[in-house]
């Protein structure tokens, strides 16, 4: 592995990239909110699954193939953009909010959560090209650990502490619901408000450049 100090380095450079307000911060409170905090936490379980298919990819050289081969990004992009938004959708015509929830629609949201959440994670290339951008910066090729090895490593440590960021937004926004908890009308207003969150998230992706 590399020296201390780079690894050090590595760690300062991870918590900034983490804790600095995005995409998958917003994506799991909107799902707290819309869904209630279950949902929330099988969320961001499900993104930080969806993050070890790119880790993977990074360590085997597969994310090389978006910067290869630029249309493919394009139709990845595209296809998770409109994924956010049909999830958007769903969840601001969802009526079914709070204390006067069905029971069996309560019981798979969060399954759904964590479902829906892998294939956000997964339909992302944004985090593909950041991993195959970021890690090799942190390896060592004299090293006696493979570079593969390493990329897991480090990429394993970055899925962490981003999911952790992700935790703490589901946190919060478990507060929010328990505030509101009784009200029907609260309760839509929040379906609402993830919903908005999704598909802002969703144009932001498909109209993003790079």
């Amino acid at each position: 592995m590399p020296s201390a100090d780079i690894l050090i380095a590595f760690v300062l450079a991870t918590a900034v990239f983490a804790y600095m307000p995005g995409p998958s911060m917003l994506y799991t409170a909107a799902q707290t909110l819309a869904r209630g905090p279950r949902a929330g936490w099988f969320a961001a379980m499900g993104i930080h699954v969806g993050g070890y298919v790119h880790v993977f990819a990074a360590a085997l050289g597969l994310a090389v193939l978006f910067q290869a081969v630029p249309v493919l990004y394009a139709v990845l992009k595209l296809a998770g953009a409109a994924y956010l938004i049909w999830l958007g959708i769903k969840l601001m015509r969802n009526r079914e909010a709070g204390v006067t929830a069905d029971a069996r629609v309560e019981a798979k949201s969060p399954r759904r959560a964590f479902w829906e959440s892998i294939s956000v994670e997964v339909l992302n290339p944004k985090t593909a090209i950041f991993y195959v951008a970021f890690l090799p910066q942190f390896t060592d090729p004299s090293a006696a650990l493979p570079l593969w090895a390493q990329l897991m490593v480090l990429g394993t440590v970055v899925n962490v502490m981003f999911s952790s960021a992700d935790a703490i937004c589901v946190v919060l926004a478990e507060r929010i619901t328990r505030a509101l908890r009784g009200s029907d009308r609260a309760g839509v207003w929040l379906h609402r408000l993830g919903g908005g969150i999704l598909i802002g998230l969703g144009l932001r992706l498909g109209l993003a450049r790079g």
